[in-house]
């Protein structure tokens, strides 16, 4: 009876202290990287070369991995993955834009950046660049399709697909597709 009283006493100060310093379990488990509250900056157009930099160096701190090419974009996968920041006093787009070979989407309608673009084949998981529920327009310059998909519980057999996105097709997203992307699948 004493030995349980003292492990019950020990639990709560445990506990206690876990409150009080912040830790749990759950934390432990929780991923490195917690939603940041400028996150936001990350889907707007910069409004100088400094909040260009700004941006650049939060998505690199967000989703680490990845390596800055140029000015305004970020790379991740030796160039397979491509985020470009709209630059500071440019129009944003009204037409889509991606590069022949590859297969591109947008975090607004009308084509507006920011832009990611991917080239690979099969299965892309666009959370791992912080590109989950970030796609209101697509634009396709491969030969092959690209299906997106949203992501549900379990593996990829079990994701929602939502649209596919043909060879040279652009188009803008029906209210019930647009921020739902989370995978993509390039038929190759």
């Amino acid at each position: 009876m004493l030995k349980a009283f003292k492990a019950a006493i020990l639990a709560l100060l445990v506990g206690a202290a876990m409150l009080v310093t912040g830790s749990s379990a759950a934390q432990a488990e929780a991923p490195a990287l917690s939603p940041d509250p400028d996150a936001s900056l990350l889907q707007r157009q910069a409004t100088s070369p400094e909040q260009l930099q700004e941006q650049v160096d939060l998505q690199l701190r967000l989703y680490p991995g990845g390596k800055q090419i140029n000015d305004h974009e970020v790379a991740y996968d030796d160039g397979k993955f491509v985020i470009t920041f709209a630059q500071p006093g440019r129009q944003l787009l009204a037409s889509p834009d991606c590069p022949s070979g590859w297969f591109c989407f947008y975090d607004y309608a009308n084509y507006g950046y920011p832009r990611g673009k991917l080239s690979d084949c099969g299965w892309q998981d666009l959370g791992a660049y912080g590109w989950h529920d970030r796609t209101s327009s697509v634009h396709n310059r491969t030969s092959t399709t690209v299906d997106y998909d949203n992501h549900t519980v379990g593996g990829h057999e079990n994701d929602q697909y939502m649209f596919s996105n043909y060879s040279g097709g652009a188009l803008n997203l029906s209210s019930t597709q647009t921020n739902k992307a989370d995978h993509v699948y390039r038929y190759c």
